[in-house]
């Protein structure tokens, strides 16, 4: 991209961060959205702006051009995220059905990034960097198909209320400055007058949405009586750390095969595959263990064994081979992390009315990625400082660096064991359906509350493993 487009260092980094700002600012919106307008509708619309936007951005002849056509993408995988998953607890409320529609679901979104570095390499390495967002085309003109033939329509019972304007703009924008903070640490200090003034100013937009959703709007955009619910804070406090532990994994997983050891793009795709693999694994037998065990008990073994993983990796030195000190310590982080998807998604929603599924859809991957933004600064801040300080001891810039890493596997697996504590605030037999809805829940097209749902859509909410 750099070569065809002229980027500079900047407008490299924000061909990413262009996506992850719109994609973590809009995803409350977009969660409630669904609710309020019609869950398939949303779902469609979220679709074709991703489809439309990877088009584009596969066309561009300039920079600003792509960064604009990332930042679209980002709102439509906002869309989509929270979407996909409320048409799934919506759609399958039977317990057993509903665990496993989820277990699929996790699988996909927890392992994306495995198979994302692993098909940007191949895509790259065969054709070209274009087709890393053309490959999007086909398959969300497939789905925009079979959305229409297969999705029913549903939104929240009752009368529709008033989008709470106010709500969503202030929410959406302080989202929007703490992760243009955050992400912009890469390029300016903690301490400079840019990241100061933008997390001060996300800070000031979300204590005004508090003040609005707690004072001034009759119809809320995040009814903050949701905030009562103890297993569902304890469950976004746990997506918090498991995305800051997968974030920062893959990142510095990524760094140290490129950089110290050597391998190209795809065959670093290739060695990170195990930790996917494991987490496509565990989150399908999640299910059956969730029921065997219960989400609190299974909360504190995933995110346990993804610590222990990264407290392995952590023991790295410079020169390490990969199949004794990296194919071991990966494979246990992803099956771990997959344990951990089921049951953080059921705690997550369990019990929430129907008018409110969007919401706690939407509040779950918000935690989760802004998890990840500040969770990657903040182990990036610290590899950083600790690569700076070993350096100063005469050592290799190669083992300096390796160091650093080490230090950042370290504090993320750290990050995991506050997360399965968390876990230990969750009801001990919380329920994992959702709250009794009636009939009005549906407003067109075929029954969305079924006992034995036709397949299609599990198959089709599985577009929430968003490219990047």
């Amino acid at each position: 991209m750099r070569d065809a487009l002229g980027l500079s260092i900047t407008g490299q980094q924000w061909v990413v961060n262009a996506y992850t700002l719109t994609f973590a600012g809009f995803l409350m919106l977009g969660g409630r959205a669904a609710d309020l307008f019609g869950r398939r509708r949303v779902f469609m619309l979220g679709l074709s702006l991703f489809t439309g936007a990877s088009l584009i951005g596969g066309l561009a002849q300039g920079g600003a051009w792509l960064i604009a056509a990332r930042a679209a993408q980002g709102i439509g995988g906002a869309i989509l995220a929270p979407t996909s998953l409320t048409i799934l607890t919506s759609t399958f409320t039977d317990m057993n059905e509903r665990r496993r529609a989820i277990g699929v679901w996790s699988a996909t979104a927890a392992s994306g990034s495995a198979a994302g570095v692993l098909a940007g390499g191949i895509l790259t390495d065969v054709l070209n960097w274009r087709w890393v967002l053309f490959v999007n085309v086909p398959i969300g003109l497939a789905m925009l198909v079979m959305a229409q033939r297969a999705l029913p329509e549903s939104r929240a019972p009752g009368p529709r209320p008033r989008l709470d304007i106010e709500g969503a703009f202030t929410i959406t924008a302080g989202l929007a400055l703490l992760v243009y903070g955050i992400v912009g640490t890469d390029t300016h200090s903690w301490g400079s007058t840019q990241t100061v003034m933008s997390l001060l100013g996300g800070a000031a937009f979300l204590a005004a949405a508090v003040f609005i959703e707690a004072r001034v709007a009759g119809e809320p955009l995040v009814p903050l009586a949701i905030f009562r619910r103890r297993s569902l804070c304890a469950a976004n406090g746990i997506g918090v750390t498991i995305g800051a532990a997968l974030f920062g994994m893959y990142f510095f997983v990524s760094l140290y095969l490129q950089e110290l050891v050597g391998f190209s793009p795809l065959r670093t795709g290739l060695a990170i595959l195990p930790a996917g693999v494991m987490t496509l694994l565990g989150a399908l037998a999640a299910p059956r263990l969730v029921a065997a065990i219960g989400p609190r008990r299974q909360l504190i073994l995933g995110p346990t064994l993804a610590a222990v993983g990264l407290f392995w990796m952590s023991t790295l030195t410079y020169g390490a081979d990969y199949w004794v000190h990296m194919f071991g310590p990966l494979a246990l982080f992803g099956l771990g992390i997959g344990l951990s998807f089921v049951p953080m998604t059921l705690t997550a929603t369990a019990g929430i009315p129907p008018k409110e599924a969007g919401l706690a859809s939407g509040l779950i991957n918000t935690t989760r990625q802004m998890g990840g933004a500040v969770g990657l600064a903040v182990l990036a801040t610290l590899a950083a400082g600790t690569t700076r300080h070993d350096h100063t001891t005469a050592r290799s810039a190669q083992a300096a660096l390796t160091t650093g890493y080490d230090q950042a596997f370290l504090t993320a697996g750290l990050l995991l064991l506050v997360g399965a504590g968390l876990a230990t605030l969750i009801r001990p037999t919380p329920q994992t359906a959702p709250a009794t809805s009636t009939s009005s829940d549906t407003v067109a097209g075929p029954a969305t509350h079924r006992t034995n749902p036709s397949p299609a859509p599990a198959a089709l909410v599985m577009t929430n493993n968003r490219p990047r």
